[in-house]
């Protein structure tokens, strides 16, 4: 089955506590945001914290997933290096790219794993559509991909296209952490050191790359109406 025939709503079940949504200002460095996140899923899981989606900047740096290549790391001392512990590969994170860390409970909504990442795509792609971006979702990669008919076809004859979202999540007991990272107007040079996802033969956009002048609290805005639609309320 297709991820886009499996994402459905995550509404949670009824009586359940709004989602806390937090927006952290400045720079966050990446080994706190993993403390944070451990600390936080655990408290969530014992019923001690309410869901979160934490959105957060940080610092130039790359993250290595569990099925990360070495050899795609290409630039190993151009930016800090973290062991990030979630799934995927090799990723960037720098200023002007919005990460929200996505730390809910899916025993409360669904458990379902694959499920859960065409809902974070969903998310992503209507937030972007309210900028008439067309994200798109590929059943043989994870992210958000935009066609951009303007450039040369790839080898296959397919459209050129640009990843402009990233989506990485490790489940504990049934809780999400990491989450989503949106390029909104990061330093796109930075990607070249590693192979983003482990992807090669594509490239990688932003909102403001794609000629819109959007801000990070214009983004902040459409994330959070286009969240509540796929998971719920927040507070």
């Amino acid at each position: 089955m297709q991820r886009s025939e499996t994402a459905r709503s995550f509404l949670p079940a009824p009586g359940s506590a709004p989602v806390t949504w937090r927006v952290e200002p400045g720079l966050t460095p990446y080994d706190q945001a993993l403390e944070f996140m451990e600390l936080r899923a655990a408290a969530i899981r014992d019923g001690s914290a309410d869901e979160l989606v934490w959105l957060v900047e940080h610092p130039p740096l790359y993250t290595a997933g569990t099925s990360a290549r070495r050899e795609d790391l290409v630039e190993p001392d151009r930016f800090p290096v973290f062991d990030a512990g979630r799934g995927g590969e090799y990723t960037y994170h720098g200023p002007g790219q919005r990460v929200a860390y996505v730390m809910l409970d899916l025993k409360r909504r669904r458990e379902d794993v694959r499920a859960f990442v065409a809902a974070l795509e969903d998310w992503i792609i209507a937030a972007l559509a309210s900028f008439n971006i067309r994200g798109e979702r590929r059943e043989d990669r994870v992210g958000v991909w935009v066609v951009r008919p303007g450039r040369p076809p790839q080898p296959n004859g397919a459209p050129a296209e640009d990843k402009i979202a990233a989506i990485g999540i490790r489940l504990r007991r049934w809780v999400s952490f990491h989450g989503i990272a949106v390029n909104v107007e990061p330093d796109l040079s930075h990607f070249s050191g590693i192979v983003p996802c482990g992807i090669s033969g594509h490239g990688v956009t932003s909102l403001v790359d794609l000629g819109l002048p959007v801000t990070m609290s214009d983004f902040d805005v459409a994330l959070k109406a286009s969240f509540e639609k796929v998971f719920g309320p927040v507070a």
